[in-house]
């Protein structure tokens, strides 16, 4: 029962961070980074502070404690959020790029390989988690679930090179650089997973402090996040001041109020993936905690997917390539499926 709540709050933190993107949509006569930044002081300043006053008592003390007493820890925690910092800063060029559906699939794909069986590699705990025939049966999903995100990397593919086929104007430029970018992306956003398995000294602190396991991760947030932040300011700042773009933030030509809400709501969005994902890890358990990653990654490519559907970017495209998606969304929900049968088996 446990695995089956922590596969429901994987869902909704997967729904979140494959839906936060659509807000952003929304915002006008921005240049781009305007927007990545107003939506980033929601996403990894406020939200990662206000949760954490919700959800970790005496949360001065604990980050406090965390930065004198467990400076590696902590030094870790916020070193892999810089890193993840241009991972997810190059996210949002993949998806500017490639589309939802495209971009995600490829940046997630990666970043789910890395992120899932880095940790318990460096650890030397992967093949003890798997030896059981619980942890066996989440092997074979994580494999499926990549198989899925490979399917899905081919239809995507397909799909572009039809659209270019219908509109040989279409520059042909961005989809190499959205492929490059992507790819990038994908391998430093893993950094996330290695951020959170760096801060487990600052959780256990944050439990032992009274917080409930459930929350375990809120205070690991903060200081992650903090890195992520610093990263996508300095170039956000930076590609203000080189487009003259500082203007956005005090235009009335703009729609400003919109603009900042619509922003701040895709921040918010963003954010609680990763609340979600917390809880959801907490209900695996040690053992399986390293498939999260994966089951994560799978809800995002999957709900992105189905948002690319939504908002027709897969139109035009032949029947192979629409049954290729198909497949690929089809793959990615029976991982989740074995791995939570897999990890109920092993609690």
């Amino acid at each position: 029962m446990t695995a089956v709540l922590g596969i429901l709050f994987h869902a909704i933190g997967g729904f979140a961070a494959g839906s936060f993107y659509i807000p952003l949509k929304r915002v006008r006569d921005w240049t781009w980074e305007s927007g990545w930044l107003i939506s980033g002081v929601a996403a990894w300043i406020l939200l990662p502070i206000t949760v954490a006053l919700l959800t970790v008592p005496g949360v001065a003390e604990v980050l406090s404690t965390a930065l004198t007493e467990l400076p590696a820890a902590s030094g870790y925690t916020f070193l892999f959020g810089l890193l993840w910092g241009i991972g997810g800063l190059t996210f949002g060029l993949s998806i500017r790029y490639l589309g939802v559906a495209l971009g995600t699939t490829i940046a997630l794909g990666c970043c789910a390989a890395f992120g899932t069986l880095v940790p318990p590699l460096v650890e030397g705990r992967l093949a003890e988690a798997v030896s059981g025939g619980g942890g066996q049966l989440v092997l074979i999903g994580l494999i499926v679930c990549f198989l899925g995100i490979a399917v899905g990397g081919v239809a995507g593919r397909r799909r572009e090179q039809q659209a270019e086929a219908a509109a040989p104007t279409r520059e042909p430029s961005n989809v190499t650089r959205g492929l490059t970018v992507a790819i990038i992306s994908g391998l430093l956003s893993a950094c996330f997973a290695f951020g959170l398995a760096a801060g487990g000294p600052v959780a256990e602190l944050s439990v032992a402090r009274g917080t409930t396991p459930l929350f375990q991760s809120s205070a690991v947030l903060v200081i992650l996040l903090w890195g992520g932040f610093l990263t996508n300011a300095v170039w956000c700042l930076y590609m203000n001041w080189r487009r003259g773009s500082f203007v956005d933030y005090g235009d009335d030509t703009a729609p400003l109020p919109a603009n900042y809400g619509w922003a701040a709501l895709a921040g918010s969005i963003w954010y609680f993936q990763f609340m979600f994902y917390g809880m959801g890890s907490s209900y695996l358990g040690a053992e399986f905690e390293f498939a999260s990653w994966s089951i994560h990654m799978a809800f995002i490519i999957f709900f992105s997917n189905v948002w690319g559907l939504y908002f027709n970017e897969w139109a035009g495209v032949d029947g192979v390539t629409k049954q290729l998606l198909y497949l690929s969304l089809s793959l990615l929900v029976i991982s989740v499926v074995l791995i939570g049968i897999g990890g109920s088996e092993g609690g």
